[in-house]
Protein backbone atom coordinates (compact mmCIF):
# COMPACT_ATOMS: atom_id res chain seq x y z
CA UNK A 1 0.00 0.00 0.00
CA UNK A 2 1.36 3.41 -1.06
CA UNK A 3 1.14 6.35 1.07
CA UNK A 4 1.50 10.28 0.78
CA UNK A 5 4.50 10.43 3.15
CA UNK A 6 5.95 8.14 0.59
CA UNK A 7 6.75 10.34 -1.48
CA UNK A 8 8.18 13.03 0.53
CA UNK A 9 11.55 15.08 1.79
CA UNK A 10 10.31 17.58 4.02
CA UNK A 11 7.04 18.76 6.08
CA UNK A 12 7.04 22.49 7.45
CA UNK A 13 5.21 22.15 10.92
CA UNK A 14 3.62 25.81 11.87
CA UNK A 15 2.55 26.22 15.03
CA UNK A 16 -0.97 28.30 15.31
CA UNK A 17 0.45 29.54 18.62
CA UNK A 18 3.36 31.18 17.57
CA UNK A 19 3.94 34.37 15.41
CA UNK A 20 5.45 34.13 11.56
CA UNK A 21 8.38 36.77 10.98
CA UNK A 22 7.39 40.01 9.86
CA UNK A 23 6.22 40.38 6.23
CA UNK A 24 6.07 36.58 6.18
CA UNK A 25 2.50 35.25 5.19
CA UNK A 26 0.93 31.31 5.68
CA UNK A 27 1.23 31.70 1.66
CA UNK A 28 4.61 31.99 1.55
CA UNK A 29 5.65 29.29 3.58
CA UNK A 30 3.30 27.13 1.56
CA UNK A 31 5.56 28.49 -1.38
CA UNK A 32 8.73 27.27 -0.14
CA UNK A 33 8.61 23.77 -1.92
CA UNK A 34 7.92 21.74 1.01
CA UNK A 35 5.65 18.83 0.54
CA UNK A 36 3.72 19.38 2.93
CA UNK A 37 2.19 21.07 5.98
CA UNK A 38 0.93 19.97 9.08
CA UNK A 39 -0.90 22.61 11.83
CA UNK A 40 -0.10 21.81 15.17
CA UNK A 41 1.19 21.95 18.80
CA UNK A 42 1.76 21.50 21.89
CA UNK A 43 0.39 24.48 23.86
CA UNK A 44 -1.72 27.22 23.71
CA UNK A 45 -3.52 25.49 20.55
CA UNK A 46 -7.49 26.28 19.77
CA UNK A 47 -10.25 25.62 17.42
CA UNK A 48 -9.42 29.31 16.28
CA UNK A 49 -6.66 29.93 15.81
CA UNK A 50 -5.79 26.43 14.40
CA UNK A 51 -9.06 26.78 12.20
CA UNK A 52 -7.36 30.64 11.48
CA UNK A 53 -4.26 28.87 10.14
CA UNK A 54 -5.83 25.85 7.93
CA UNK A 55 -7.91 28.62 6.31
CA UNK A 56 -4.84 30.73 5.35
CA UNK A 57 -2.90 27.32 3.47
CA UNK A 58 -5.89 25.56 2.38
CA UNK A 59 -5.70 28.89 -0.60
CA UNK A 60 -2.29 26.89 -1.39
CA UNK A 61 -1.67 23.72 -3.23
CA UNK A 62 0.48 21.97 -1.09
CA UNK A 63 -0.69 18.16 0.90
CA UNK A 64 -2.45 20.14 4.09
CA UNK A 65 -2.56 18.07 7.81
CA UNK A 66 -3.48 18.74 10.79
CA UNK A 67 -1.78 17.06 13.98
CA UNK A 68 -3.83 17.78 16.99
CA UNK A 69 -2.30 18.17 20.43
CA UNK A 70 -5.40 16.96 21.79
CA UNK A 71 -9.37 15.73 20.70
CA UNK A 72 -10.88 19.17 21.22
CA UNK A 73 -9.01 20.98 18.72
CA UNK A 74 -9.89 18.86 15.82
CA UNK A 75 -11.71 20.18 12.99
CA UNK A 76 -13.78 19.00 10.81
CA UNK A 77 -12.65 20.62 7.32
CA UNK A 78 -12.35 19.88 3.63
CA UNK A 79 -9.29 21.46 2.93
CA UNK A 80 -7.27 18.93 5.37
CA UNK A 81 -5.72 15.96 3.50
CA UNK A 82 -5.81 14.52 6.51
CA UNK A 83 -4.96 13.72 10.29
CA UNK A 84 -1.61 12.83 11.86
CA UNK A 85 -1.90 12.04 15.09
CA UNK A 86 0.59 11.36 17.57
CA UNK A 87 1.19 8.73 19.95
CA UNK A 88 4.08 8.69 22.37
CA UNK A 89 5.56 5.31 22.64
CA UNK A 90 7.78 6.48 25.15
CA UNK A 91 5.35 8.43 27.45
CA UNK A 92 5.35 7.88 31.04
CA UNK A 93 1.42 8.21 31.11
CA UNK A 94 -0.60 5.87 29.05
CA UNK A 95 -3.12 9.04 28.66
CA UNK A 96 -0.43 9.83 25.09
CA UNK A 97 -0.18 6.40 24.49
CA UNK A 98 -4.00 5.56 24.28
CA UNK A 99 -6.12 7.32 26.89
CA UNK A 100 -6.70 10.49 24.84
CA UNK A 101 -7.18 8.36 21.49
CA UNK A 102 -9.70 6.33 23.65
CA UNK A 103 -11.86 9.27 24.55
CA UNK A 104 -12.22 11.07 21.23
CA UNK A 105 -13.76 8.18 19.85
CA UNK A 106 -15.81 8.18 22.59
CA UNK A 107 -16.71 11.48 22.45
CA UNK A 108 -16.71 11.93 18.48
CA UNK A 109 -18.53 8.41 17.35
CA UNK A 110 -17.17 7.14 14.23
CA UNK A 111 -14.23 9.06 12.48
CA UNK A 112 -13.17 9.63 9.81
CA UNK A 113 -10.68 6.69 9.67
CA UNK A 114 -10.01 7.25 5.31
CA UNK A 115 -8.10 10.19 6.59
CA UNK A 116 -6.63 9.43 10.14
CA UNK A 117 -3.36 8.21 10.74
CA UNK A 118 -1.16 7.72 13.47
CA UNK A 119 2.32 8.69 14.13
CA UNK A 120 4.30 6.67 16.71
CA UNK A 121 6.27 9.38 18.29
CA UNK A 122 9.82 8.64 20.34
CA UNK A 123 10.30 11.85 22.15
CA UNK A 124 14.16 12.51 23.32
CA UNK A 125 14.45 16.12 24.49
CA UNK A 126 13.34 16.08 27.92
CA UNK A 127 13.12 20.11 28.07
CA UNK A 128 10.79 20.10 25.23
CA UNK A 129 7.17 21.24 25.97
CA UNK A 130 5.69 17.45 24.44
CA UNK A 131 8.47 15.54 26.91
CA UNK A 132 7.16 17.64 29.66
CA UNK A 133 3.61 17.25 28.89
CA UNK A 134 3.73 13.48 28.11
CA UNK A 135 6.43 12.30 31.19
CA UNK A 136 8.37 11.50 28.44
CA UNK A 137 11.42 9.06 29.12
CA UNK A 138 14.24 10.57 27.15
CA UNK A 139 17.09 8.69 28.89
CA UNK A 140 17.47 6.24 25.92
CA UNK A 141 20.47 5.58 23.46
CA UNK A 142 20.20 3.94 20.09
CA UNK A 143 19.57 0.82 20.67
CA UNK A 144 16.35 1.87 22.67
CA UNK A 145 15.30 4.10 20.18
CA UNK A 146 15.89 0.96 17.43
CA UNK A 147 14.13 -0.96 19.47
CA UNK A 148 10.88 1.23 19.94
CA UNK A 149 10.80 1.44 15.74
CA UNK A 150 10.86 -2.25 15.53
CA UNK A 151 8.05 -2.42 17.77
CA UNK A 152 6.10 0.61 16.41
CA UNK A 153 6.66 -1.42 13.04
CA UNK A 154 6.28 -5.13 13.40
CA UNK A 155 3.99 -5.21 16.37
CA UNK A 156 1.52 -2.47 16.30
CA UNK A 157 1.98 -1.53 12.59
CA UNK A 158 2.69 2.36 12.36
CA UNK A 159 2.47 3.93 9.28
CA UNK A 160 4.91 6.63 10.45
CA UNK A 161 7.76 6.73 12.85
CA UNK A 162 8.72 9.80 14.72
CA UNK A 163 11.71 10.76 16.38
CA UNK A 164 11.60 14.03 17.98
CA UNK A 165 14.47 16.27 19.55
CA UNK A 166 12.30 18.90 19.28
CA UNK A 167 14.02 22.09 20.39
CA UNK A 168 17.54 21.03 19.83
CA UNK A 169 19.33 18.59 17.44
CA UNK A 170 19.30 15.18 18.16
CA UNK A 171 22.10 12.21 17.61
CA UNK A 172 22.47 11.19 14.73
CA UNK A 173 23.50 7.56 16.14
CA UNK A 174 19.71 7.11 17.41
CA UNK A 175 18.03 8.86 14.43
CA UNK A 176 20.44 6.13 12.36
CA UNK A 177 19.10 3.32 14.50
CA UNK A 178 15.72 4.12 13.98
CA UNK A 179 16.31 4.08 10.33
CA UNK A 180 18.07 0.85 10.07
CA UNK A 181 14.93 -0.77 12.42
CA UNK A 182 12.42 0.15 10.04
CA UNK A 183 11.40 -1.44 6.68
CA UNK A 184 8.39 -0.59 5.53
CA UNK A 185 7.66 2.47 8.22
CA UNK A 186 7.97 5.73 6.62
CA UNK A 187 10.75 7.77 9.49
CA UNK A 188 10.10 11.53 10.32
CA UNK A 189 12.66 13.53 12.27
CA UNK A 190 12.14 16.25 13.86
CA UNK A 191 14.06 18.90 16.12
CA UNK A 192 16.66 21.92 15.59
CA UNK A 193 16.64 21.62 12.14
CA UNK A 194 18.08 25.31 11.78
CA UNK A 195 20.24 25.51 7.81
CA UNK A 196 20.83 23.54 4.70
CA UNK A 197 23.52 21.46 6.90
CA UNK A 198 21.64 20.29 9.71
CA UNK A 199 18.71 19.67 7.17
CA UNK A 200 20.95 17.23 5.00
CA UNK A 201 22.75 15.43 7.92
CA UNK A 202 19.57 14.23 9.20
CA UNK A 203 17.70 13.76 6.00
CA UNK A 204 20.90 11.31 5.29
CA UNK A 205 18.73 8.48 8.04
CA UNK A 206 15.29 9.81 8.13
CA UNK A 207 13.05 9.60 4.85
CA UNK A 208 11.36 12.66 5.99
CA UNK A 209 12.73 15.99 8.44
CA UNK A 210 10.14 17.90 9.87
CA UNK A 211 10.84 21.28 10.05
CA UNK A 212 9.04 23.72 12.63
CA UNK A 213 10.62 26.75 14.61
CA UNK A 214 12.37 27.86 11.89
CA UNK A 215 9.54 29.19 9.92
CA UNK A 216 8.51 30.99 12.59
CA UNK A 217 12.19 32.42 13.82
CA UNK A 218 13.97 33.20 10.69
CA UNK A 219 11.23 33.03 7.91
CA UNK A 220 11.18 31.72 4.08
CA UNK A 221 14.89 31.82 3.17
CA UNK A 222 15.74 29.58 5.81
CA UNK A 223 12.84 26.99 5.15
CA UNK A 224 13.74 27.13 1.48
CA UNK A 225 17.32 26.05 2.25
CA UNK A 226 16.02 23.23 4.48
CA UNK A 227 13.47 22.09 1.29
CA UNK A 228 17.18 22.18 -0.86
CA UNK A 229 18.81 19.45 1.86
CA UNK A 230 16.08 17.49 1.81
CA UNK A 231 15.96 16.86 -1.91
CA UNK A 232 19.77 16.58 -1.59
CA UNK A 233 20.35 13.98 0.48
Amino acid sequence: MTTPWDDWNHILKIDPDKELPEGVTYGDLCATGTDAIEVGGTMGITEENMGAVIEACAEHDVALYQEPSNPEVVLEDDALDGYLIPTVFNAGSPFWITEAHKEWVRLEGELDWERTTTEAYIVMNPEADVAELTEANCDLDADDVGAYATVAEHMFGQEIIYVEYSGTLGDEAVVEAAAEATDESTLFYGGGIHDYDSAYTMAQYADVVVVGDLAHDEGIEAVRDTVDAANDA
